[in-house]
């Protein structure tokens, strides 16, 4: 039997195609700006990014007044992309490092006052989410913010696969394909197509999980999709999606 790949295997293999300085990714429209506008207001704030990828939120947050970032990827390549976009912008308050999330725990600060996971868990079992979810909260300030976004779970299974978006489900229904991976294609406006995975859950895992690390405080959930905008400024690229429920973004606090 072949050994599936690895997700730094498939990341240090097309990280050229995420390198970007403005809005190239299906995702970039759908989900990212959703997570700035989720995070508020972040001037002079220490952010910890899990799953940093090469970079592009959090540049796109220095340059929204935040005081300090640290990413943290499983790529090399990926990280690689984020010091060297860094190192060329003057980006001195940006700090990026290769790390497995589940087992990282070299941080430069021990709180921060906001966290962030971009399509991070989708990547992780249940079990891994459910730790690393526990180390942010851990991290966090008293009253700080976690923001993160994932796949909707109902996606793969309402799409068929064609672009520029799906997951593959196989023969697994919602319930039956927990903990599994399906592999995916989500598309750039030029038509170049990375490679994405899920690792499925069901909504009450995510509530579940935060509940376990001990977030106390009901999150805000947001299911996010394609927008009368995105349709009238790319009708050719959004209109397939129209009607789907991309991704979904929760957003919780630290409470005590």
């Amino acid at each position: 039997m072949n050994q599936p790949i690895s997700t730094e295997t498939i990341y240090n293999a097309q990280a050229t195609n995420w390198l970007r300085s403005e809005k190239v990714l299906l995702s970039d429209f759908t989900a990212r700006p959703r997570v700035l506008e989720a995070l508020g207001e972040i001037t002079d704030q220490d952010i910890l990014d899990f799953g940093c990828g090469e970079g592009y939120v959090s540049r796109m947050l220095l340059e929204a007044g935040a005081k300090s970032i640290f990413g943290i990827d499983s790529s090399a390549e990926m990280i690689s992309q984020a010091q060297t976009m860094a190192k060329e912008l003057k980006l001195f308050n940006a700090s990026y490092t290769e790390g497995n999330a589940v087992t990282f725990n070299q941080f430069p600060k021990t709180s921060f006052d906001k966290a962030i996971a971009v399509f991070l868990f989708n990547y992780l079992t249940i079990e891994e989410m459910t730790q690393v979810m526990s180390k942010v909260r851990s991290l966090l300030i008293p009253g700080g913010t976690f923001v993160f976004t994932v796949p909707h779970p109902c996606l793969p299974f309402m799409r068929e696969e064609t672009p520029p978006f799906y997951f593959e489900h196989g023969d697994k229904s919602y319930l039956d394909g927990i903990n599994q991976t399906f592999e995916g294609k989500i598309w750039r406006r030029d038509g170049i197509p990375v490679s994405v995975r899920c690792v499925h859950k069901t909504f009450a895992h995510y509530f579940e999980a935060l509940t376990q690390a001990g977030f106390n405080s009901m999150p805000e959930v947001k299911e996010l999709a394609v927008t009368d905008e995105h349709l009238a400024f790319d009708p050719e690229f959004f209109s397939p999606l129209k009607g789907y429920p991309l991704h979904v973004l929760f957003k919780v606090k630290a409470n005590d």
